[in-house]
């Protein structure tokens, strides 16, 4: 009998997996709470407060999940791993003091420090003055980050120190990002190509996955505000599966020695985001779930069971997966609500999603719509991101615009340069 898996979440990196998990040899069911339209064509779903422990392990044991996945942060925070752990129901994704990478900057700082990975220079701070006299001994331009989850949208990147002292007014004086600006994280900026690399990790050790590139700002040329993710390909020239082995013993297994050594093993995705910087990689953050939209290149491009490996990783036991990979290359591009990421419109009519999903490799996963009386409806600021896969990046990215322009919706936005030129 094959596993049955319940995922946890309803944006597009969820589509994604459960995808990925209902090809899965080793999956006999994918369930998703509370999920989305895509992920309703895959298996049944719940409409539950994904961030309700209690509530998604009660749904676990009604369904006899064999694994849980988690994955967005705001659950693994909330301790749903925690709960169902505590009911002997496994899981794939961290406890919620490992998960505290990602939900504190400044502590996800520390453990840098302490386990001797490599990352910028910092102060945190919960006091204002405190940071304005913090900002003096940075150099433009300045990098100021709410410590919590801010949903994407809490770090600035200021161009002079009149800017970088507005962002920490604005996140500790008018709590612009509410409990999650309690302190700020200034930053030396690194210079350099920012790349995303993710580790399935077991509490000791680690498989790192094929890396991918991502587009944060919300216009082309790197424009705009800061995003959840516009866009991504994979692989990356010049940084594949070999070009970053050496960040297991460089970054991933320190983090995780340092982590275990606290008494908080590490089971899950470890997201390390890097620059390459003139110096080497360092460390920008550590995100505790698989990127999004970056997850919907890789998962795409994985040839092995995915099911396994999430297991593995509940178990202890990823060393003992073997991970191989599909040739090709994925590439995914984000249509936006107009205005997003800031104030944006919900509740309008998509069109075209259908005939886009019956283009060859093409998939469209959902990221923030919802069935309005049989309608597909927008419902979020990234509504869907359409991947395509191609026998390079070139192709796959010719037959992602393609199938984008495929699909219509009232100020629909769109980047035209991810992946271009690759």
């Amino acid at each position: 009998m094959g596993k049955q898996i319940l995922v946890v979440g309803g944006g597009g990196r969820e589509h994604a997996l459960a995808w990925r998990l209902a090809r899965s040899p080793s999956v006999d069911g994918v369930a998703s709470a509370p999920g989305n339209p895509g992920m309703a064509e895959l298996g049944p779903t719940f409409p539950i407060d994904a961030s309700d422990p209690g509530a998604v392990a009660d749904l676990a044991e009604q369904q006899g999940s064999d694994l849980v996945v988690v994955g967005p942060e705001a659950p693994l925070v909330a301790g749903v791993v925690d709960e169902l752990e505590r009911r002997g129901i496994p899981a794939f994704g961290p406890s919620a003091a490992a998960a505290n990478i990602e939900g504190s900057k400044a502590f996800a700082k520390e453990i840098m420090a302490s386990a001797g990975a490599p990352t910028a220079g910092y102060v945190a701070t919960g006091d204002a003055a405190e940071a304005h006299t913090a900002l003096e001994r940075f150099a433009p331009p300045y990098v100021v980050k709410a410590d919590g989850l801010a949903a994407g949208k809490g770090v600035r990147i200021c161009a002079d120190l009149a800017e970088a002292r507005e962002a920490v007014d604005d996140t500790l004086v008018h709590r612009r990002f509410g409990d999650a600006g309690d302190r700020v994280v200034i930053e030396e900026f690194l210079h350099g190509p920012e790349r995303s690399v993710f580790g399935v990790c077991d509490g000791t050790d680690v498989v790192l996955l094929t890396p991918a590139q991502d587009y944060k700002r919300a216009l082309d040329g790197d424009q705009g505000l800061n995003t959840g993710g516009m866009g991504a390909y994979a692989p990356v020239p010049g940084f594949g599966l070999k070009d970053v082995d050496h960040l297991r013993e460089l970054i991933f297994l320190p983090v995780l020695r340092e982590l275990a050594d606290r008494g908080i093993p590490y089971r899950g995705l470890l997201y390390a985001g890097l620059v390459e910087t003139a110096a080497g990689p360092k460390l920008l953050e550590f995100n505790a779930r698989f990127g999004d939209p970056e997850t919907q290149v890789i998962l795409p491009l994985l040839a092995s069971d995915l099911g396994d490996l999430l297991a593995a990783s509940a178990s202890g036991q990823v060393g003992d997966v073997e991970v191989e990979w599909q040739g090709g290359a994925a590439v995914t591009v984000v249509l936006a609500s107009g205005g997003y990421p800031d104030h944006y419109a919900t509740g309008i009519p998509i069109d075209g999603v259908a005939a886009a999903g019956k283009r060859d490799g093409v998939t469209v996963f959902h990221a923030g719509t919802r069935d309005d009386g049989g309608a597909l409806v927008t419902a979020g600021g990234r509504v869907l991101n359409i991947t395509a896969q191609g026998v390079d990046v070139a192709a796959a990215r010719a037959a992602a615009y393609a199938a984008a322009s495929e699909i219509t919706f009232d100020a629909a936005h769109r980047r035209e340069d991810i992946a271009a030129g690759v």
